[in-house]
């Protein structure tokens, strides 16, 4: 097996979440909604329509910026893959599984970090960048987990139709 040089990185998170691959697909696949549900994520700016730059800071008093963009995009498949470039360069993914009624969500990440700070503290920081990203995924998961509550329960409100004496329905009572 060979031995990755220090400044890289090789991780894989599994997350189980409540609603079906079809809906999460659609939120992973929306780079610019990540702030509004991952924490970690300060900022994402569409550059493309498939690519953003993304602001990142966990716990460590650093941010991370890079450019990603989707390579690959199998809703069928449950296939988002995306490459990175800035402080972080390689290659991320998710398989967005069926799981019961809900799904399976696998994100692996393959990177060489660029930061020139954190390249020169690669032999001591090691454990502790690993641990900031256990954070990062963590949190992830939880907004994620919370995002898509809400995302269900406006989806569950624009498929059910209004009370035959909702105020403005014809018939209404007042």
């Amino acid at each position: 097996m060979a031995t990755m040089p220090l400044n890289s990185y090789r991780f894989r998170s599994v997350w189980r979440v409540d609603l079906p691959p079809v809906d999460v697909f659609d939120v992973l696949a929306d780079l610019g909604s990540y702030p509004h549900w991952w924490p970690e994520v300060r900022q994402a700016r569409q550059i493309a329509e498939n690519a953003a730059e993304l602001r990142c800071r966990s716990l460590l008093p650093y941010d991370l910026v890079f450019q990603t963009w989707h390579n690959a995009k199998e809703p069928a498949a449950g296939l988002l893959r995306a490459d990175l470039v800035g402080d972080l360069d390689g290659t991320a993914s998710w398989r967005v599984l069926p799981d019961g009624p809900g799904s399976r969500l696998v994100y692996d990440q393959e990177v060489t970090v660029r930061k020139p700070l954190l390249r020169g503290l690669a032999l001591v920081g090691r454990p502790f960048l690993k641990a900031n990203h256990e954070v990062m995924m963590r949190n992830g998961r939880r907004g994620l987990r919370t995002y898509l509550a809400g995302y269900r329960g406006a989806r569950r409100l624009a498929t059910t139709p209004p009370a035959a004496d909702a105020p403005g329905r014809p018939g209404a009572r007042r």
